[in-house]
């Protein structure tokens, strides 16, 4: 069962076209995933009320929180995947997946349970009030207590595709949840269709992730004997080695997310007391801003599995000029859009809501936020190699310096400093931090494999 193909693409292919076939089709999945984060934001804001918007952004953590799982068993499945194909272990790639679908699923029952129990306090830390509360609650009730396991299985699955080499299935998976999600978010959230505001969009969201989940069983069961993407019971059985193989790359990058989590909440609730307006106005500028951001992490992901792959094989040069094209790639992209984002702020913002006090909050968020981008991508794939090597430590330290030492503290001090407009550069104050670190961890860890292949 050997794919010749794809084992000529990690082993022989030139970097940019391996690259360009593991990446692109991520990249392009990861940006209609933004335009599906983006729509429930824009079509929402055609309401024209801030209040509908305001619960939208207020919901986030509790959806990005869902990463948290999707990287613990997503990322850490198939890096253990991928590395397993480097060493031509098939048993191992086909158990460590079938762990990671079956931990996925029982994850995504256990966070819908949870939070339709607790639903009430959750709003409440989320930054809800009176005013906002029921949408906000409408909109988590399709999102989290219907719509955690669609929700989490279809990224894990299209983690698991995407280790073997199949990124354009992984991609074609995600797009068609994302583009249906387009489809209905106006049929369910404006008046001339349903007119259910933010809690359309909630529904919207769960149907388009439950019909991504149909594709990647559907594509098992056509594909099967010819992958090794496994999600059998039988095969879910934990063995020490893939627990540990997993874990050690998951769950750093599962307490990444959820600090993640904790800054966007203590974001959302330090902004929430300058009224509705200015938290629709972060949230607008959060997702204009996630469009290049999910460029430079579907480039993280996509050359993961062939940094894994020439890591455990032993191909030193192979993985160091894929790191270097890749770095280069992302920073000259991100650079453009950058002085892009921050000349053309008001109007970007304004195209989600004209609304004035929403427009003059938004435009003074993104230029603040845009500024972080080039260091930002950096970080994003110095991350993305220490987690295709198995170095759950160094992930860990990156996520425990990003939020807890560096920027969670400079939305603390900032806001002090510059009241609601200082948060949007806490970003920026962590990540040339980061990138800088990210640089000297990198060309040690070069050198070490260097030393070690010689």
């Amino acid at each position: 069962m050997v794919d010749e193909k794809k084992t000529r693409l990690f082993e022989e292919a030139p970097i940019p076209k391996a690259v360009a076939a593991l990446a692109v089709p991520t990249i392009c999945s990861s940006l209609v995933m933004v335009l599906y984060n983006m729509t429930d934001t824009y079509f929402v804001g055609m309401l024209n009320d801030p209040i509908e918007n305001a619960a939208v952004t207020l919901a986030a953590p509790v959806l990005l929180a869902f990463n948290a799982v999707n990287n613990l068993f997503g990322v850490g499945s198939s890096s253990m995947m991928s590395r397993a194909l480097g060493k031509k272990d098939y048993d191992t790639v086909e158990r460590s997946s079938a762990f990671g679908f079956t931990c996925a699923l029982l994850f995504g029952l256990m966070f819908s349970l949870l939070f339709s129990v607790f639903h009430t306090p959750v709003l409440r830390i989320l930054g809800a009030d009176a005013e906002n509360t029921a949408a906000t609650g409408a909109y988590l009730m399709w999102t989290v207590s219907f719509g955690a396991v669609p929700a989490i299985l279809n990224v894990v699955m299209a983690y698991l595709v995407r280790a073997e080499g199949a990124s354009l299935h992984a991609s074609i998976g995600t797009i068609s949840g994302c583009v249906l999600n387009m489809i209905l978010d106006p049929i369910f959230i404006l008046p001339w269709g349903f007119h259910m505001g933010a809690s359309g969009a909630g529904l919207a969201t769960f149907l388009s992730n439950c019909v991504a989940c149909l594709y990647f069983f559907v594509l098992l069961a056509v594909r099967r004997g010819k992958t090794y993407v496994c999600i059998r019971p039988d095969k879910a059985v934990p063995q020490k080695a893939i627990v540990l193989g997993v874990c050690a790359v998951g769950i750093p990058a599962s307490i990444q997310n959820l600090l993640n989590v904790t800054g966007m909440t203590v974001l959302n609730n330090f902004t929430s007391a300058f009224g509705s307006n200015a938290v629709a106005a972060m949230g607008i500028a959060q997702k204009i801003n996630m469009v290049p951001l999910y460029v430079a992490m579907g480039l993280g992901q996509g050359i993961m599995p062939l940094i894994s792959y020439n890591y455990s094989s032993g191909n030193v040069r192979r993985m160091k000029k894929t790191v270097v094209f890749s770095v280069s790639a992302a920073v000259g992209f991100l650079t453009v859009i950058t002085v892009g984002y921050y000349t053309g702020a008001r109007g970007l913002v304004s195209l989600f809501m004209e609304n004035q006090e929403v427009a003059a909050y938004g435009s003074r968020f993104l230029r603040g936020m845009c500024l972080a981008l080039p260091f930002l991508c950096v970080d994003f794939l110095a991350v993305g190699v220490f987690q295709a090597c198995g170095m759950g430590k160094e992930s860990l330290a990156f996520a425990v310096l990003r939020k807890v030492v560096l920027e969670i503290p400079a939305l603390f001090i900032l806001n002090y400093l510059i009241p609601l407009y200082g948060m949007a550069y806490a970003q920026l104050t962590a990540e040339v931090v980061l990138a800088a670190a990210a640089g000297v961890i990198l060309v040690r860890l070069f050198r070490k494999l260097a030393a070690t292949e010689s």
